[in-house]
């Protein structure tokens, strides 16, 4: 009966721990890191500012985690098309594709963890983010070397350039002023698309 009991304990500090950080990162898809602050997350979660500080010692480790939740979910998506059937043709664009709709979908929140000020810990998490996209089009493009559909570069190489390249045609567009509409989002993922799919193929043509 005591370990019943102590399983039971522990599985509603876990829960507690996901409510909280829930409560944080809804905080950030509204109003970017400025709106997470420890007393606010607290706020929304319904629990003392206190208990957030038990399982995370400051904002910047809240943060951090944030940033590792949401972007294993999107590289998750990535990596499932990168294994995913269909050529590397079809494959690359997809992948970019869908994370581009997907930011615009969520532009606050993608914001948040492609452009916006942070501190220095969670811009190593952030930059491990990058790494782990670039790796599942690292995959994609090596696969396209080795049927000849794309040019001998380093694949390696070739993908950090994609990724750096939507991302950068993505900041703008997802800035809290700036506001496009469905129009110019879908113009918008079309023109990042083809930009990365020429240069990845342009040299192979």
């Amino acid at each position: 009966m005591a370990y019943r009991r102590t399983e039971n304990a522990t599985q509603r500090l876990a829960d507690r721990r996901a409510h909280i950080l829930k409560a944080a990162r809804d905080l950030v898809a509204d109003g970017g890191w400025s709106a997470a602050q420890v007393d606010h997350v607290a706020a929304k979660a319904g629990v003392a500012t206190g208990t957030v500080y038990l399982y995370w010692p400051s904002k910047a480790e809240l943060c951090a985690e944030i940033v590792a939740a949401v972007s294993a979910r999107e590289v998750g998506i990535v990596k499932a098309i990168a294994d995913g059937d269909g050529s590397p043709m079809e494959k690359l664009p997809a992948a970019i594709r869908t994370f581009a709709s997907r930011s615009l979908r969520g532009r606050r929140l993608a914001y948040a963890l492609i452009a916006e000020p942070v501190d220095p810990e969670v811009e190593a998490v952030r930059l491990d983010y990058r790494a782990q996209l670039a790796l599942c089009l690292e995959r994609i493009l090596r696969e396209g070397i080795m049927r000849g559909t794309f040019p001998r570069l380093d694949p390696a190489v070739a993908a950090a350039c994609i990724v750096g390249a939507f991302m950068e045609a993505l900041i703008g567009p997802l800035a809290p002023a700036k506001g496009t509409g469905p129009r110019a989002d879908r113009h918008l993922i079309e023109q990042i698309t083809q930009f990365c799919l020429r240069a990845s193929v342009g040299a192979a043509e």
